[in-house]
């Protein structure tokens, strides 16, 4: 969830109300945007503020943020408009960017009077919406510079990484774009978006001047903003459109509300090319519109709200009203809010506005009670069983790997299910047994005292094409013990302790294993079905984990007992 670090008296300048140092104030009035406060710095006055909804990043700088408080707090309701004006700032784009990073959005902003904590609330803006909206970077990211140094037209264009050089953002020394991305430390997090291809994105102005290396960094003349600057131009590049136009509505908004002057840029695409926009003039303020079905607004919340009513509450979130009927609603969407999609955004908005609080809540007019399933009360007895027994439970992950599966237990592979493509060598597949797991564990735990008593209940998977997702589920439990004297005689106890607490007769028939001792090992057969196995592992197994006790075992297809209609559990 988004952080952003706050001037509390900016804050109440902006919301022009005073909390009094009262964080608890602070926290009800952030309710309405869905973010609490997590810290406070008495020291320096700053605010640390968590959003719960990441789809506001609006939200994400203290104007935005003061922006949307105003009708909850009674001062301003409705649709705040901005203005732009027309600018003669044009923008090139090279057809060579379209398989790189093809978009891009510029602004201008006149007569701002910057401050250090309006530079570093912007600095901080930038940040987060490069790093979460514009999915690190990818998807978008913003470049800030001194307008009053630029020379226009711009031509966002690629280039051959050796052919060009610039000194980059805080450093001194000129470097080619293969150096900026060994050497710079913005470089070495974001370069994997370019490498990949033979061209990397440049910017340069009229005179051939360098603004920067998208998505990587500006550079250090063009590309730095100070408190003398008072223009400024913002881009942002990108290879999504709309994430570009959203990411430059959201930093420009935030500098108008500083009492910055906007004016558009016009950005020219190649004719002979796959962009089907030629010519596009950013950003765009214009307001969307959505309808709101009455109806199913007053459904939805469980209410009885009229049109007029509902009206007053989507201006208090800062919205406005085109139009209306004692049906539908023609709701206008400031351009700045981008989280809303759907009238289920909007009913979202008249519930905070009318308060949670206020509505009172319906109960469910059928009580139903809740119990654990049959199937589970027999899991948990069988656990409580095996720790009677003094088995300590452990929990494997259900990944593995075929080796620990088979090759490590001396056995042919069985069918199991493989991952395409694993992340880690050691976790290539699901497991089909829980034996491997176990014996897994004694060899890593050797220096631990003994005997070692372990049982574990858990899922195995096996393929099986008759169900919906090609495989079947089972519960089984195995337990194993270590010592110098452990046998077949010791686990045939516990197991035999096990089964007649369940109140199952069983019998073993004889088997050949080869994970097991020949004339030591056997078939668990309950009702005449194979239910498990039960042995003594045999010494070529112990050598492969580096086993130096004897381990004697069983593994219980629990999932058959499960399914037997008949079964009643003692009680204790």
């Amino acid at each position: 969830m988004p952080t952003i670090d706050i001037d509390y008296k900016e804050l109440q300048q902006l919301l022009n109300i005073n909390f009094n140092g009262n964080m608890e104030k602070l926290d009800d009035v952030l309710a309405y945007v869905k973010a609490e406060v997590k810290s406070y710095n008495k020291h320096d006055e700053t605010v640390n503020i968590e959003f719960k909804d990441t789809n506001r990043p609006d939200l994400w700088c203290v104007e935005g943020l003061a922006r949307a408080l105003q009708g909850y707090i009674g001062h301003k309701t409705g649709l705040k408009q901005y203005c732009i004006a027309k600018s003669d700032v044009e923008v090139f784009v090279s057809k060579e960017l379209y398989d790189i990073r093809p978009y891009i959005a510029c602004a201008i902003i006149k007569d701002i009077h910057l401050s250090d904590f309006i530079i570093r609330g912007l600095m901080h803006l930038q940040e987060k919406l490069d790093q979460t909206y514009g999915r690190s970077r990818k998807k978008a990211s913003i470049g800030i510079y001194n307008l009053d140094l630029i020379t226009p037209p711009i031509e966002y264009t690629s280039v051959n990484p050796k052919d060009v050089a610039f000194v980059p953002l805080g450093f001194t020394e000129k470097m080619n774009l293969y150096q900026v991305l060994e050497k710079h430390p913005k470089g070495c997090e974001y370069g994997h978006i370019v490498k990949q291809h033979p061209l990397y994105p440049m910017l340069f102005d009229a005179d051939g001047k360098i603004l920067s290396f998208p998505p990587i960094i500006n550079s250090n003349d063009l590309g730095k903003v100070t408190e003398e600057s008072k223009n400024l131009l913002i881009e942002v590049t990108g290879t999504s459109q709309k994430t570009v136009q959203n990411t430059l509505t959201i930093v420009t908004t935030m500098l108008i509300d500083r009492g910055g002057k906007a004016y558009d840029t016009t950005i020219h695409y190649p004719d002979n090319s796959n962009y089907t926009e030629k010519q596009v003039t950013t950003p765009n303020f214009n307001s969307q519109q959505l309808t709101l079905n009455v109806e199913y607004t007053n459904k939805l919340l469980g209410l009885n709200l009229t049109p007029e009513h509902i009206k007053e509450l989507l201006k208090i979130a800062g919205l406005d009203i085109k139009g209306m009927s004692k049906t539908e609603i023609a709701v206008l969407i400031p351009c700045y809010r981008t989280d809303i999609l759907h009238q289920v955004d909007l009913i979202e908005d008249v519930a905070i506005a009318y308060g949670y609080n206020n509505i009172t809540p319906n109960w469910p007019q059928l009580p139903t009670t809740g119990k654990q399933k049959p199937d589970q009360q027999l899991i948990n007895y069988a656990r409580d069983l095996m720790i009677g027994l003094g088995y300590q439970e452990i929990l494997n992950t259900t990944l593995t790997n075929p080796e620990t599966l088979f090759s490590k237990m001396n056995t042919p592979p069985t069918p199991f299910i493989e991952i395409q493509n694993p992340k880690i060598i050691t976790m290539t597949c699901l497991r089909n047994q829980l034996l491997p797991s176990l014996i897994e564990f004694l060899s890593n735990n050797q220096s631990t005292e003994f005997p070692q008593k372990i049982y574990e209940l858990g899922k195995v998977i096996h393929p099986n094409q008759m169900y919906e997702t090609k495989t079947r589920e089972e519960e089984h439990l195995v337990a194993v013990t270590t010592h110098p004297t452990a046998n077949f005689s010791e686990i045939k106890s516990v197991l035999d302790n096990f089964l007649s607490n369940l109140g199952v007769d069983w019998q073993i028939k004889h088997f050949v294993h080869s994970s097991f001792i020949e004339g030591r090992a056997g078939k668990i057969v309950i009702d005449s079905q194979d239910v498990g196995i039960i042995g003594e592992i045999s010494p070529q197994v112990l050598e492969n984990w580096k086993l130096e006790n004897p381990v004697a075992s069983f593994e219980l297809d629990i999932q058959q007992i499960i399914d037997k209609k008949s079964l009643t559990l003692k009680t204790q």
